[in-house]
């Protein structure tokens, strides 16, 4: 595996950021050891989330971003250095399956805006009939989720963490629920409690 910045950095970005200014951090960056795959932060990251973006390019060079959405944990790591999911069928476009045919390399985002958290993931892909392997398919299927089409596996090169500044946070239905209602369970007993009081003052 290798340092995210050995992949990214490429000469025309180092140039970027010495004209402005910030190549020497970013050189440091990427002057630290690689990681040998990831660890359990990023594990336990992955098994959490309930969506991601994968990006992937074209023959002609046109890059193409893509939303995975499922149960949280629809994304698992198979081992510290390959992630995979099974893909159901969807809209039939077949956009990233058909990139995939010539250029390999997929680019990922996994979002916790909650927490405003991102990890950024670079890798090769490939995708195979999910009746070519039902060791993985079962790994990889989601109970109540459909007939799985095909199965992607992705082998890690790099990855990185990258900083909150600028992720909004957002919520989705459980977690409001999970947040709001401790505040509704409250406000129920303090109505009820309410009610109460103005019965009693109404027979004195």
């Amino acid at each position: 595996m290798k340092n995210f910045g050995e992949i990214a950095f490429t000469d025309h970005v180092k140039a970027e950021q010495e004209k402005h200014g910030s190549r020497e951090t970013y050189a440091g960056m990427t002057a630290r050891p690689a990681p040998s795959g990831l660890r359990d932060s990023e594990i336990q990251f992955i098994s959490m989330r309930d969506s991601f973006y994968m990006a992937t390019v074209s023959e002609e060079g046109w890059p193409y971003v893509q939303h995975r959405g499922g149960p949280a944990g629809f994304l698992k790591t198979l081992s510290p250095t390959q992630i995979g999911f099974a893909d159901y069928r969807g809209n039939r476009q077949y956009v990233s399956v058909g990139n995939l045919k010539t250029d390999q390399r997929v680019s990922l985002f996994l979002m916790d805006y909650v927490n405003r958290r991102r990890l950024k993931i670079l890798g090769r892909a490939t995708t195979q009939d999910a009746a070519g392997d039902s060791k993985l398919a079962e790994q990889l299927a989601i109970e109540g989720q459909g007939t799985v089409e095909r199965l992607f596996t992705i082998e890690i090169e790099a990855f990185d963490w990258n900083c909150p500044k600028f992720i909004t946070p957002r919520f989705t239905q459980e977690e409001l629920g999970a947040t709001l209602t401790p505040i509704v369970e409250e406000l129920q007993t303090l109505r009820q409690e309410n009610a109460f009081l103005k019965a009693e003052l109404g027979r004195t």
